[in-house]
């Protein structure tokens, strides 16, 4: 097979993904003096650029490509850092140090670093396959999606009430669709927020004009010519759309990884610095089971921006011999109409919530306590409570007055 003349057939260290963390982790590697060579492959055709802004600004029409670019196309090459676009790694060998590309071709590495995400969790029901069912993971989904509106499609069915759901529900409705949003459970965000967060993200939503319908499922896409036109309810009533957007969760890509013998169940295993259990390899971002110290050290993947940027330091730092566990607070965000919410730390298996503020205002924290302690903070609107829970979870406050706690007008740091 005659390989691509652009692309060299070794590279000192080989980045897999080219999302927030194999873009960071590249960065970090030349800031930290690295000066061998790197070759980031990614089966995105297009080059870096960030992901959470494609369910928000992007769709919506707010921000071009250029400006959700993680850096200008012209730096890469600056850095001296070879891009490998349009190409999947489809098997390791980790003994060889080599990996195969999509296209059958080789490549031999010093150090490969694992930045592959995840691919949507796809519909299992009749008729998922039809046109006009989309999911919202990178530039191409959301091309197809704006294509779809730009075609006409106005009436649209949001299934999945996480916060890729809620996002795209939100940009449906300014730009002037119909949207029912389909959830199976019995509020939205069930799995990563509190009742008070979820009610209200309900309540702001049908005032929005969405049709929320909980605890209820999809028995079918329905279409005319392999074309959607509607969606069946498990209740048997069907909805009728032109669209119909997907956000239930994501499926770690980490199969060549596994196939190659790295330990994990959920993504993949990796330890205090990143390191799978494969020799040489790194894994970063969506995909890492790691050990979160904010999580009671539970073995946790956190799909996050954050996550991922801060996995790629702790390995660029890792190769360059200076090894620091990975130890960083959590941190994530949500727009939502003209709202926006700001979360720090992680809420599970939390025992208990406190009130700060009124929802009905639009400005409002929920804190959540383990045995009387802050672990998170969800905050909507309230950027003084971020900012300062922020400091409480990092200075690893014990208890908390709850009286105090409840109230808005006693500024977190006071707590301290």
């Amino acid at each position: 097979m005659e390989r691509d003349a652009s692309t060299p057939d070794h590279a000192d260290i080989v980045i897999v993904g080219t999302g927030h963390g194999g873009a960071q982790a590249a960065i970090a590697l030349r800031q930290q003096g690295h000066e061998g060579s790197i070759l980031m492959i990614g089966r995105d055709d297009a080059p870096p650029y960030e992901r959470p802004p494609l369910s928000k600004e992007y769709l919506a029409g707010d921000k071009g490509f250029e400006r959700i670019m993680i850096r200008p196309e012209k730096f890469w090459a600056d850095k001296n850092v070879d891009l490998k676009l349009g190409s999947g790694v489809s098997a390791i060998d980790w003994i060889a140090h080599t990996v195969t590309l999509s296209d059958g071709s080789k490549i031999g590495y010093r150090k490969l670093i694992w930045s592959g995400g995840g691919d949507p969790r796809r519909l299992g029901c009749p008729g998922a396959s039809l046109k006009g069912v989309f999911y919202v993971r990178d530039k191409r989904d959301a091309d197809a999606m704006m294509a779809a509106l730009d075609a006409g499609a106005r009436r649209a069915v949001v299934i999945g009430g996480g916060y890729i759901g809620l996002e795209a529900a939100a940009v449906l409705r300014k730009l002037g669709c119909e949207v029912t949003l389909v959830e199976m459970l019995d509020r939205v965000l069930a799995r990563v927020a509190g009742e008070d967060l979820s009610r209200f993200y309900e309540e702001e939503h049908r005032r929005q004009g969405v049709d929320v319908r909980l605890s209820t499922g999809v028995e079918e896409i329905l279409g005319e010519d392999g074309k959607v036109t509607g969606v069946k309810l498990d209740s048997g009533e069907t909805v009728d759309c032109d669209m119909v957007v997907v956000g239930i969760g994501i499926v770690p890509a980490v199969a060549p990884l596994i196939a190659a013998g790295a330990a994990g169940s959920n993504g993949v295993d990796v330890d205090f610095c990143c390191r799978t259990t494969l020799d040489d390899i790194y894994a970063i971002g969506d995909c890492a089971a790691h050990a979160n110290p904010y999580a009671n050290n539970a073995v946790i993947r956190l799909e996050s921006v954050q996550n991922a940027h801060d996995m790629a330091n702790t390995v660029a730092k890792a190769i360059m011999g200076d090894k620091q566990p990975y130890h960083a607070l959590p941190w994530f965000w949500s727009n939502q109409y003209d709202l926006k919410l700001q979360t720090a730390g992680l809420s599970l298996d939390y025992d208990e919530t406190v009130l700060r503020g009124d929802p009905a205002t639009r400005k409002f924290t929920v804190v959540y306590l383990k045995e009387g302690k802050p672990i998170a903070f969800d905050c909507v609107g309230t950027m003084k409570d971020y900012v300062q829970g922020r400091k409480m979870l990092e200075a690893g406050v014990e208890a908390v007055d709850r009286d105090l706690l409840a109230d808005p007008e006693v500024p977190l740091k006071e707590l301290l």
